[in-house]
């Protein structure tokens, strides 16, 4: 099959394309390489892809970019391309979310209503656009309140996915990934951060009490979902994509030290803006109607992802 993957050479997106070309699929994969981590990063996240056969990359920014000949015989995409960033994304840098999260949404779900071949557009949506909510786990009908501009973005971006599908009856889904973790993981991300910091004998910030909770999706589940969407039947649904279970932030800490095998210098400071206290994905869903089963523990996978920051320390502590 030819599928097309928007953010190819981030965190999810380079894993997913890596995945498709081991199943034997073309793919084209397409990434801006915004500067919200260091470029290098991201060229070492689709180094060993680049010279594949069937793989084809497209560095650019979607919103200036001509569609119609690439797009031309697609079955599937995966829509990864997106600013991230919970805490970055109030004030003034808001407009780089409406051009990376909206308008290239609704640009892409635009083009497809003439792309004849597609079977599928799988939209990356997150469980921010929840916010804060008392009621666990969280069921995809619960009320959507976004505490920050990103997952007001994301929510947008979805809602704008589910209006093609009801009005044009484009195969779209939507999967809401509860925190991803795992080798490759963004550097500004939590896990990343405690790991970097802890191999490197300095202290890191907890932002609050540490007692905030969170369902964390090893990186493997979260492409193993995808794949699960791309050949599913069904359309014009959204899903939980979570790990199926929860733990408090300082009780990952404990097992950060556990497998380093050293304590960890902590400092809290005060709760930030937009950050959700806590998060529980109900999969009840996506375990009946896509068969999702996550399979790798929390333990397991920051073991994963300790390694592969252990080995390429030095290209990390860099930047």
């Amino acid at each position: 099959m030819n599928c097309l993957v928007t953010g190819a050479a981030g965190f999810i997106g380079s894993n997913i394309c890596q995945k498709l070309l081991s199943l034997g699929h073309q793919v084209i994969g397409i990434d801006s390489f915004l500067d919200y981590y260091p470029r290098k990063i991201k060229e070492a996240n689709i180094y060993k892809i680049l010279s594949h056969e069937n793989f084809r990359f497209i560095e650019a920014d979607i919103n200036y970019l001509y569609l119609d000949n690439i797009f031309d015989g697609v079955n599937y995409i995966f829509h990864l391309a997106a600013q991230a960033g919970v805490r970055d994304s109030w004030g003034k840098d808001f407009s780089i979310y409406i051009n990376s999260n909206i308008h290239v949404t609704q640009k892409l779900l635009e083009h497809c209503l003439h792309i004849k071949s597609l079977k599928k557009f799988i939209y990356a949506s997150s469980s921010s656009i929840y916010g804060d909510t008392n009621i666990f786990p969280i069921t995809e009908e619960a009320k959507m309140q976004p505490t920050s501009p990103y997952g007001a973005s994301k929510l947008l971006g979805e809602n704008l996915c589910y209006l093609y599908w009801k009005s044009y009856n484009l195969p779209v889904i939507s999967l809401r990934f509860f925190t991803v973790f795992g080798p490759k993981q963004r550097p500004d991300m939590a896990f990343h951060k405690f790991i970097k910091a802890a191999l490197n004998d300095q202290e890191i910030v907890i932002y609050g009490d540490g007692e905030q909770t969170r369902d964390f999706t090893y990186i493997d589940d979260i492409v193993d979902a995808n794949m699960l969407s791309m050949e599913s039947d069904i359309n014009g649904e959204a899903f939980n994509i979570g790990g199926g279970a929860r733990i408090s932030l300082i009780k990952t800490i404990h097992l950060l030290q556990e497998i380093i095998g050293k304590e960890i210098k902590i400092k809290y400071v005060e709760k930030q803006r937009g950050d959700m206290l806590h998060t529980y994905a109900n999969l009840t869903k996506a375990k009946s109607l896509l068969k999702y089963n996550p399979c790798v523990p929390i333990k397991n996978g920051l073991e994963k992802e300790v390694d592969w920051i252990k080995n390429n320390l030095k290209l990390l502590t860099n930047n």
